[in-house]
């Protein structure tokens, strides 16, 4: 007893000594205007321990003597004090915000400052989902930047287009420059595109340029936009950090074709012969698509190591990604490595930085075209495999075979029908087409400060990429589309860019005049060579067969741009800015008449903030308006030397026989010495707003776009020159729209935070003026061929249209509202259908575009979701068009079965006629896509004992490509060409992932 009442007395001291050295903190918060801050938040350093403030900005905790108290608010500056009976704090606006510097052509401006229409953003690391490519973190985050994937293949590149295409038929892609370099966006073979090189982990930041403004001091290349990359670095002096990223992912078809299956395929033909079938069905049920897709596993690794030893800051990472793809065989593999060094000298007077990054990529394709297209036309009643006699030239796989009983030689007993769907898994397992490519960017960023001369600073560069890549092709003999002789080939592709600027720049403040003024040059260089080389194998005859030789099909082309270029930024009173750019470039694609183009742009800001009249209105944080003027240029059309007389090789076709033996000839190429730059003006007037010190944030901006000068391919008559169409500048086409885009956190509490991104485009694209025919209904076909049809084309450029819109029919429909079988209006009438009677009918551009990314945090959780929605964009239904002739014909022909949809019976076509010409395939295919869900946990110091810090990190788990919510029949309603043709289907995809920081 005497025992426990000794304890009893220990536990009371030790209870009053631990109360003592408690103390109760009333605190009052409030801002620079003497305003309360309602919600900051009132943390016990290094604890969970907190409050947050009431609607008076008071707040009331208990903690220990001595403590230190964090107090925070969105759009302050975070105090750190200590705890005492009484606190009274005043938060300072965080000016950070506003005074952030975006990185625009040849140097940086601050946020605030900046007078053109730019988008910084950082990647989004708890809304990401995978980003294999770098692109794929800009879909959706962006006002005015459509991105939209080629498909589903691994590693594909995508379409990007920055406030609509500004071109027929030159390049609509953006300008990249990564770290200062501005790289050749083509690929080669196993690259999707110059993106594809960039690990997106290594990303800092992406800076979109979109008006004149901020473009025109690239000019050439800068029609369509630039994206500025710029990508992570070493800070200052520091002890090593090394960090983990990493991922495994589960992959799987999100929707798939509807079409019949065997049972259904056999009653169909049962009722649609009356039992009297042209030749015997199968007994199978074979799902041919479950014989093509799987559940495909995908791992994600990288590794950096960042610090800083005296005055050189470095980074050096490696990555390796290794996706496989939902249709069988199909992978990309790529190792990423890369080093930056930050030196700098004489007290920052002299600065280096020098990056350097590597990339091997390899790909194995899949034959999508035949394995998706097979395993939607095959016969659905017929095996994977057979063992019969007739299977043994085909590798064991089910083939439709003719029988050719005139021969006894299986050899020649036995032939695949080719007009035949084939076997889709065979032309997967039967066809090795790998790529394997190198690609390597290293460039040299010198600035001096001039010790004599201070406020000038001289800014050199140097850079360049080497790539190389080959393709190699192996068919099996056994192959459906090589039979008998398969084949051994490859291709091969090599490039190599050089690139040095040197610029001078003025930096000085006068009492209210701020001066900015830069003026430099640039040259760059491309150049891309290659060739084909190749052969099949006979086996019974032991020779070789339809050899391709490289010095046959060698091929080197090259072209080169010079530039001069000026820039000049002016402030008045902190309030009033103007921004003057102008550039010159002269094109090798253009002959000395036509080689120059001018480029100037004018912007003017005032931030009206600044002014007397709003500088004590408290909520209101930042308000700028922007007016912008400018020209850009556009000489990427795809041949180096359009412009002159040259002579190019025959092919097999176009020979001269002499005797036996015949020899190629030389034949001259379409040529127009006339070509010139096609040019781009553009006018944009922004409104940049703020609340709340950046709590509530965004832009609204609308613009004006109108090319001139386009370049195009056109027929031309015959005998006019050496071919029958030739690359021409034919007319001008106009964009305007307008931009939203809003940042705001409608909800900060201690232990919860809402974060809410949302962004709303708007986008009118007209033809106004095609110079290759003066008729009324003069139009130019463009766009990718449909299924049914001799090479036919449905989409056209006209003048009064959207670029690409469809050039169709109009259906008539029936009483029920179904459509009648090759029924037309006819718009002239003539009384006869033909083809005046088409018509220019919708567009696969969207009108309207829009993105929503949603992030929450509550105490070490997060979950996050991005959503794209695009509205009013229209796709051909290819996929319902080619199998709309249900009829006896429709279903057999050559000799072979062929499937179709539930759709297309219910369609009833019988296929005479143009019916695939139909406006009734063009459908609307507006969308609401969800990109990715996000649940995530972050910790800090696990493992952490006897003074080791531990580790942070963050583990999370995503869905990629959930759901889509459209009207749209097809497999998906986000088509790139727009026209819906057995694309490699998006997956959806399951991710658990874990990031380390040592």
């Amino acid at each position: 007893m005497l025992r426990s009442l000794l304890m009893i007395m220990v536990g009371l001291f030790l209870s009053v000594g631990a109360f003592a050295q408690q103390i109760t903190v009333k605190g009052h918060v409030k801002d620079a205007t003497g305003e309360p801050i309602i919600g900051a938040n009132v943390l016990v350093k290094g604890t969970k321990s907190g409050v947050i403030t009431d609607f008076d900005g008071n707040f009331q905790l208990k903690t220990d003597r001595g403590a230190v108290l964090v107090i925070s608010f969105v759009g302050y500056q975070a105090v750190e004090l200590a705890a005492a009976p009484v606190v009274n704090v005043t938060l300072k606006d965080d000016s950070q915000l506003l005074q952030d510097v975006v990185v625009i052509g040849y140097g940086t401006v601050k946020k605030n400052d900046a007078t053109g229409s730019v988008t910084a953003i950082k990647p989004d690391e708890l809304s990401k989902g995978i980003t294999t490519n770098a692109q794929d973190m800009l879909a959706g985050k962006v006002a005015g930047v459509s991105v939209i994937s080629n498909d589903g293949t691994p590693g594909a590149g995508s379409q990007i287009r920055i406030r609509g295409g500004s071109s027929l038929n030159a390049s609509n892609d953006p300008l990249i420059v990564i770290d200062g370099l501005a790289i050749d966006n083509q690929g080669i073979k196993g690259m999707s595109n110059g993106l594809s090189m960039v690990n997106p982990a290594d990303i800092e930041t992406f800076t979109v340029l979109k008006d004149a403004s901020a473009t025109a001091i690239y000019g050439s290349r800068a029609s369509n936009g630039v994206i500025i990359i710029t990508t992570k670095k070493g800070q200052g002096k520091q002890a090593p950090k090394v960090s983990y990223n990493g991922y495994v992912s589960l992959s799987t078809t999100q929707k798939r074709y509807d079409v019949l299956s065997g049972d259904e395929y056999r009653a169909y033909a049962s009722e649609l012969w009356g039992g009297k079938l042209p030749t015997e069905l199968g007994t199978a049920n074979t799902d041919w698509q479950d014989q093509i897709f799987r559940t495909s596993v995908s791992t994600d690794h990288h590794v950096s190591v960042t610090g800083g030893f005296k005055n050189v800051p470095y980074r050096i990472s490696l990555g390796y990604t290794n996706d496989s793809g939902i249709v069988k065989t199909s992978n990309f593999q790529r190792l990423t490595a890369s080093i930056s060094l930050s030196p700098s000298f004489f007290n920052d007077y002299l600065k280096f930085n020098i990056n350097a990054k590597y990339m091997n990529g390899k790909n194995r394709y899949a034959d999508t075209g035949a394995a998706i297209g097979g395993a939607l036309a095959a016969d659905p009643t017929r095996p994977v495999y057979d063992s019969g006699e007739a299977y043994q030239f085909t590798g064991g796989y089910w083939q439709n075979i003719l029988n050719s009983s005139g021969f006894s030689d299986p050899e020649w007993k036995y032939t695949v029908n080719k007009q035949s769907a084939q076997n889709p898994l065979a032309a997967l397992e039967l066809r090795n087409d790998k790529a394997n490519s190198n690609d390597f960017v290293g460039n040299v960023d010198v600035d001096y400060k001039l010790h004599f001369f201070p406020d000038i600073h001289v800014h050199a560069s140097v850079g360049g990429e080497y790539a190389e890549g080959t393709q190699t092709t192996l068919v099996s003999p056994y192959s459906f589309s090589n039979n008998y002789y398969g084949w051994d080939g490859s291709a091969t592709q090599y490039k190599y860019n050089l690139s040095y600027n040197i610029y001078a720049q003025y930096i000085k403040s006068l009492g209210s005049h701020d001066f900015d003024v830069m003026i430099g040059g640039e040259e760059q260089h491309f150049h891309r060579n290659g060739f084909d080389e190749g052969q099949g194998w006979d086996y019974y005859k032991g020779e070789a067969v339809d050899a391709s030789l490289r010095q046959q099909t060698a091929y080197a082309t090259r072209n080169t741009l010079v530039s001069y270029f000026g820039r000049l930024n002016y402030t008045l009173l902190n309030r009033y800015l103007l921004t003057f750019t102008m550039r010159f470039d002269g094109s090798s694609r253009f002959s000395e008449d036509n080689r120059w183009g001018t480029f100037p742009s004018l912007a003017l800001g005032w931030k009206i903030k600044e002014e007397n009249f709003l500088k004590d209105i408290n909520y209101l944080s930042d308000l700028k308006l922007r007016l912008g003027w400018g020209i850009t240029g556009q000489q990427d059309i795809g041949d180096d030397f359009a412009y002159l007389p040259l002579y190019i090789s025959s092919n097999d076709y176009a020979q001269y026989a002499f005797g036996d033996v015949y020899y190629p000839t030389l034949r001259p190429k379409a040529f127009n010495q006339d070509l010139k730059w096609e040019k781009t003006t553009t006018w944009n007037a922004g409104l940049d707003f703020g609340f709340l010190n950046g709590r509530i944030a965004g832009a609204v901006d609308g613009y004006y776009r109108k090319t001139d000068d386009l370049l195009n391919t056109v027929k031309i008559p015959v005998g006019t020159n050496f071919n029958a169409q030739m690359m021409q500048n034919i007319g001008s086409l106009k964009n305007y729209g307008l931009e939203f885009s809003i940042n705001a956190k409608p909800v900060v509490t201690k232990n919860f935070t809402w974060d809410l991104t949302y962004n709303v485009t708007w986008n009118h694209n007209e033809i106004t003026k095609l110079t290759g025919g003066d008729d009324s209904d003069y139009y130019v076909e463009t766009g990718d061929k449909i299924s049914r049809g001799n090479n036919t084309k449905i989409q056209a450029n006209k003048v009064g249209y959207a670029a690409n819109s469809y050039y169709v029919y109009q259906q008539v429909y029936d009483a029920n509202g179904k459509p009648i079988e090759n029924m037309f209006v006819d718009r002239n009438g003539d009384g006869k259908i033909n083809s005046a009677d088409k018509y220019m009918y919708k567009k696969p551009a969207a009108d309207v575009m829009m993105g929503l990314t949603s992030k929450m945090l509550y105490k070490d959780w997060d979950f996050s979701f991005a959503l794209r929605a695009s509205l009013n964009n229209y796709v051909y239904y290819d996929f319902l068009s080619n199998r709309a002739n249900v009829s006896t014909t429709g279903l057999y022909s050559n000799n072979a079965y062929s499937n179709t949809t539930a759709e297309a019976v219910a369609l009833g076509f019988t296929g005479a006629g143009d019916y695939a010409m139909s406006d009734y395939f063009v459908r609307n295919a507006s969308f609401v896509r969800c990109d990715n869900i996000t649940l995530g946990y972050t910790f800090a110091d696990l493992f952490n004992y006897n003074g080791y810090k531990g580790i942070g990190g963050r583990i999370y788990a995503t869905v990629q490509n959930p759901f889509i919510i459209t009207k749209y029949k097809g497999l998906d309603p986000e088509v790139r060409s727009g026209i819906d043709n057995n694309p490699y289907p998006r997956a959806m995809s399951f991710l658990l992932g874990l990031s380390l920081q040592f």
